[in-house]
């Protein structure tokens, strides 16, 4: 004969059951992970990444997607100490100087001497998860001949271009830079020859990438790896980079944890899958970039080689002295 169960028997044995139940709940560690809108989308790594690494850390990895990797940094400023995030994924090259001295960030105590990279990497800090090169997409059913370096996209060609904006965008500041390695003191003439046929300045890449495929005009700043997404996943020839006799802008992102994380050890753990091969092997063909420890058969077909590309870049500590002072310089000359 089963016992009777009453209501205050009921009630006594949820109380009992609680304390046990709650710490089990409690005990899953979380992981949260600031980065850029597009690396969470349903296409883009974030998902596929999510899903291995709580297959193997026992945890809730929490992505936070912002804008664009200014916006990051941006954040993580105004938040200071009381951040939620335990890594900051989706800062560049261009932004190392200044995030590092935010005093937010902690060393990542990982070995990274066999990663594969067009510029040597000994940061103690940032680890690089993937690279590539800024570059002018262009639609070949609107354009024929695209410009063969900056300066002929600057000076001697009459298409309408798509640009982000350097505040919010990093594209936005590479293009800036780009100008800048190449003109100098001159890049302020440079933008102002450029600007009467600059369509739209968009805050991020995201939306000027959708004007563009929407025809708004034949030119976006893009990437050299973003025609690679338009022959896998779209199988066609349509869209193409504009490559330069004078070279394209460098850009590498880059995650770092927290100093003040209280997951340091997850976050460590973090920061070595990003760089394992497992998820590198994700990158390309998901964030359509090129990855930081290239895949034993290589790159897909449709990727072009990185190695054949002139890389320029500008030192990170000068981007961070000068970057203020460049950028009211680029507002001056838009406005004229």
């Amino acid at each position: 004969m089963k016992p009777i169960l009453t209501a205050s028997t009921a009630l006594a044995l949820g109380l009992a059951a609680a304390p046990v139940l709650s710490p089990a709940l409690a005990q899953t560690p979380e992981l949260v992970v600031y980065t850029y809108s597009s690396f969470v989308s349903d296409w883009g790594p974030g998902p596929e990444l999510e899903e291995m690494f709580e297959a193997q850390c026992g945890c809730d990895l929490e992505f936070v997607g912002v804008e664009d990797g200014v916006v990051i940094l941006s954040r993580l400023r105004l938040e200071g100490d009381s951040t939620d995030a335990d890594v900051a994924l989706g800062l560049d090259t261009n932004l190392l100087a200044e995030a590092r001295d935010t005093g937010l960030l902690a060393p990542h105590d990982l070995d990274l001497s066999d990663l594969d990279l067009p510029v040597a990497w000994d940061d103690d800090v940032f680890v690089p998860y993937d690279y590539g090169y800024f570059a002018f997409v262009y639609d070949t059913e609107v354009l024929a001949e695209p410009p063969a370096s900056l300066d002929e996209l600057v000076h001697g060609s009459d298409a309408e271009v798509l640009v982000e904006d350097p505040r919010t965008s990093t594209p936005g500041l590479g293009l800036l830079l780009w100008m800048r390695s190449l003109y100098g003191d001159e890049a302020d003439a440079a933008w102002a020859a450029l600007r009467p046929r600059i369509v739209t300045v968009s805050a991020g890449w995201s939306e000027a990438y959708g004007l563009f495929l929407g025809g708004e005009a034949p030119l976006v700043l893009s990437y050299t790896t973003s025609p690679a997404y338009h022959r896998i996943a779209e199988e066609t020839e349509r869209y193409a980079a504009a490559l330069f006799e004078d070279g394209h802008y460098l850009q590498v992102e880059v995650a770092a944890r927290l100093a003040g994380s209280d997951q340091p050890e997850l976050a460590r753990q973090f920061l070595e899958f990003l760089v394992s091969p497992d998820a590198q092997a994700v990158i390309p063909t998901t964030n359509w970039m090129y990855p930081v420890r290239m895949p034993e058969d290589g790159l897909p077909d449709a990727f072009d080689d990185p190695s054949a590309i002139t890389p320029l870049l500008i030192d990170p500590e000068e981007v961070a002295a000068n970057r203020r002072q460049w950028i009211d310089d680029w507002l001056e000359a838009m406005s004229r």
